[in-house]
Parts: C-alpha cells; structure tokens; sequence
C-alpha cells in the first residue's frame, strides 16, 4: 500500500508540531529513533485522516502519538527483560529546562505502567486536561486522575530537590572529567557525595559495568583502575552540556565512539553517574 503524498497545507500544519510530538514519544518510549519512528507513523495517520474531522490538530496528534507509544511499550518491557546490564534511556542534550523531566525521573517512570506514565506525562508534563487524558488512554477522566496520583507519588523523590544551577553544574561536570582523566582521585572524591551510585548502560554492546555501583569507596576503585586505561589510549573531551537535564559531558573514547557521562548533583556533591556507552542509543549524537 502506497503512502500519502503530503500536501504543502498538510506539511505546514504538521511541521510546527513534530518537536513536541518527539519529546512526548521519547518521554514514553526513552528512545529517540523509536519517538521518531512514532511521530512519523501518526504524520502518516494524520494524512490519511479528514481535515474536516480534525478541530485541534495537535490534540488529535499528540492522542495519537500516545496511542502508538503504548502499543510499542508492550513489546519493549520483553526487550527490557533481557537487557544486559542496567538500562537508562537515550541521551538527548541540552532539552528544554522548564519541563524539569530528567534523566532520574525518566528512570522512575520506568517503573510506572503504561497507563500511569501516560496519564502523568499527558497531564503533569504536557499539560493536558483529563478529559483529553482521558480520550487517549480510553479511560474516565476519574481514573485518569487516580493513575496520575498514583503516578506522582512514585516519582515525587525524582524530582530534584536542590538542583544545582546551569552554569555551576558544569563547572563541577568539566572539574569531574578532568580528575577522572587524570587520576587525581583525592580531587575527584572531594566531589562525591558518599552514597554516591553509579551506572552505565553499555547494553552488551562495549565493555560497562553489569550492575549499579554504590559508595564513594567502591566508585573510586573504579575510576582509579579506568584512569589507568584513560592515560594510555586516551578519552576526548567533545563538549560539556545537559544531558537529560542533568550537568555532564560528551567524550569519544579510545574506540572511536562517542560516550556521555550525566551528573545528578545535590548541595555541590555528585550523588548519582550515569554513564552511556551503547552505541545504538548514541548514534543520533553524531
């Protein structure tokens, strides 16, 4: 079957609307090729679709968008299962900050059900009324509400309570590259916070740690050992920026791959690492 050819009226409607499309789909899916592949699905729908039928574009879009997500998330909790390793979403750099949805609420809407993460994305996110919510999800406006409750309460402590701002969080993201790098640990300890975790999705892909790492002491021995490795075939600083709302860095690494290293940062103490090394999830970077 042949695809719609778009018209200019149909492109011109549609266009304006595909950044925030994505962002809805990649905050459902955590994946940037799957949001995109969603967004370009509901602009084939959107074609196929009367004009006349259609009172509010992007309510009718973003419905559909929504929809498409939750039928992908059935197949990708399978996938999810047998992951290697621990998962964290694509990194997508330099979002928009106002939506405050970073990188450690995304993992905790992980362990929301399709529903709930919807119903708190549409509504507490994006700032749609229950009744759209509602219409999306096919449910009463009164359970839209129960599941974005019960939603916020599971993600409430993801939230970043002190939040370090833009500009002092770089700062601390460019000073942890370079002690990570050179192997001054006493500089980089300085900066840990002592719970501090860490965690790095290399999705069987290149060599990461398989499981999270908790404690100053133990996330030292590690960057200890990698500073060794980083003297000797060497690791690129590309750039620092937000990466999932959160201060970090882009490197390329000895292999030629590019890598990204996000940093949740309280009362100046890095408390959490998030480190990407997946190649798949790091491609839309080049």
């Amino acid at each position: 079957m042949m695809e719609p050819q778009p018209s200019d009226a149909a492109l011109e409607a549609f266009e304006p609307l595909r950044p925030r499309l994505i962002r809805v789909a990649y905050r459902m899916l955590g994946s940037v090729a799957d949001a995109e592949d969603v967004v370009q699905e509901a602009f084939i729908r959107w074609l196929r679709t009367d004009d006349a039928a259609i009172r509010e574009p992007e309510a009718f879009l973003r419905t559909t968008v929504t929809r498409l997500c939750l039928d992908h998330l059935k197949s990708a909790r399978h996938r999810r299962e047998t992951y290697i390793g621990p998962w964290l979403p694509d990194p997508v750099l330099d979002e928009e900050e106002e939506e405050d949805v970073t990188l450690p609420l995304m993992l905790a809407l992980e362990r929301l059900s399709p529903l709930e993460r919807a119903a708190f994305l549409l509504h507490d996110v994006f700032g749609a009324a229950f009744d759209e919510v509602a219409a999306t999800i096919d449910r009463d406006a009164a359970a839209c509400r129960q599941l974005a409750a019960r939603a916020r309460a599971h993600v409430r402590e993801a939230r970043p309570r002190f939040a370090v701002e833009k500009q002092r969080g770089l700062a601390i993201a460019q000073a942890f590259f370079e002690a990570s790098r050179s192997g001054d640990m006493a500089a980089l300890g300085a900066m840990l916070a002592s719970d501090v975790a860490m965690h790095a999705d290399g999705g069987g892909k290149r060599p990461a740690v398989v499981r999270p790492i908790f404690g100053s002491r133990l996330v030292l021995q590690l960057h200890k050992a990698l500073a060794v490795l980083f003297r000797k075939q060497g690791s690129q600083l590309v750039d620092t920026r937000l990466i999932n709302g959160l201060p970090g860095f882009v490197t390329r690494e000895a292999d030629g791959e590019l890598q990204t290293t996000a940093l949740e940062i309280e009362h100046e103490r890095i408390v959490a690492i998030y480190v990407m090394r997946n190649p798949d999830k790091l491609k839309h970077l080049h």
